[in-house]
């Protein structure tokens, strides 16, 4: 049996590593929480953010034109921001955001919100209304006034991100913040010659799908050049994250974007792109910077259908037959 010294050496040993641990894991949140508010405030207009988004569509001749630029505008213009959801300080502070104790750390009287690239509206305002202790009449009234302003859109408005702001803040001082965001982030690149080739709301709406149906940012062009060939043959989209948006909007639902069932490919909803050609009506997420990229930027490709292995692994095909036939070399039977 182990003496007492030995036990208490050991109480002592896993009681000073437990310390060390929680002080390590606080200074490293402390800095996460410290980094947002210092990128934060101001919202401010870097010199390339009016560079305007580049464009590889061709409408009119129902192609997809490589553009070479686009690799480097994503990673001069967008990649390195130090607003973006890649940065590990937003990550947890995003992960954390809900606690009121992060919150109360280094400011008992700001708040750090976040609004998630593929959040649809309603899961935003909810996580904010949370931090801020909203009630339901300031719910409504931020998005009236999000879904108000110009352009005028249902949703795709919520422009992802961290914010800092006071605890007690009006919904109209958190549509302002969240408005210039969009304006800088989106707006602002979206000039009228990207407008006379894509319409920006349909680039939103493309942007909205690939959040929920992607996985990067590569992945994302890719799946946009699926989406476009079959806009240019007038195919139905057939995306699952349709499917998801119309039971998630049902009040009975208790998950967002639950899992899709066979039989949710036969929902009465203009949003589902299984019964109907074309774009669903409106955005059914708050789509990134780096997705209406991606929209506007997809991968020159022959693929008509396509598929995401659990491993991240992504299969396209040109064909019904090949993309059956890669389904059941890899799960053992097709759909």
């Amino acid at each position: 049996m182990p003496t007492r010294s030995f036990v208490i050496r050991f109480i002592y040993i896993l009681t000073l590593a437990l310390t060390i641990a929680v002080v390590v894991g606080l200074v490293f949140i402390l800095q996460s929480k410290e980094k947002v508010f210092h990128n934060a405030e101001p919202i401010s207009t870097p010199e390339d953010s009016t560079e305007p988004f580049p464009v590889s569509i061709d409408i009119e001749a129902k192609k997809i034109i490589e553009n070479p630029v686009v690799d480097s505008f994503y990673m001069d213009t967008l990649a390195n921001r130090p607003e973006s959801t890649d940065r590990w300080w937003n990550q947890v502070a995003a992960v954390f955001s809900s606690y009121s104790w992060y919150q109360n750390l280094a400011s008992p009287v700001s708040r750090i919100i976040v609004i998630w690239p593929g959040e649809r509206k309603e899961e935003s305002v909810n996580n904010i209304a949370k931090i801020l202790n909203w009630d339901q009449a300031d719910k409504d009234n931020f998005k009236q006034q999000v879904d108000s302003s110009e352009p005028v859109m249902r949703d795709g408005k919520y422009y992802p991100g961290q914010y800092v702001i006071h605890k007690d803040a009006t919904p109209a001082e958190v549509h302002e913040l969240i408005r210039k965001a969009f304006e800088t982030q989106i707006l602002e690149r979206y000039t009228e010659e990207v407008e006379e080739i894509v319409p920006l709301e349909d680039a939103l709406i493309i942007a909205s799908l690939l959040e929920r149906e992607a996985s990067d940012f590569e992945n994302m062009r890719e799946v946009s050049g699926v989406i476009w060939n079959r806009l240019f043959i007038d195919m139905p989209l057939q995306l699952d994250a349709t499917l998801q948006y119309v039971r998630g909007s049902k009040s009975y639902e208790p998950a967002w974007w639950p899992i899709p069932r066979p039989k949710d490919k036969y929902l009465d909803s203009p949003f589902n792109t299984y019964l109907n050609e074309g774009l669903p009506p409106a955005p059914i997420a708050n789509p990134s910077s780096e997705a209406v990229l991606a929209a506007l930027n997809p991968v020159a490709t022959d693929c008509l259908y396509y598929f995401h292995t659990s491993d991240g692994g992504y299969h396209c095909s040109p064909s019904y037959e090949e993309h059956v036939s890669k389904l059941r070399s890899i799960y053992g039977r097709g759909s």
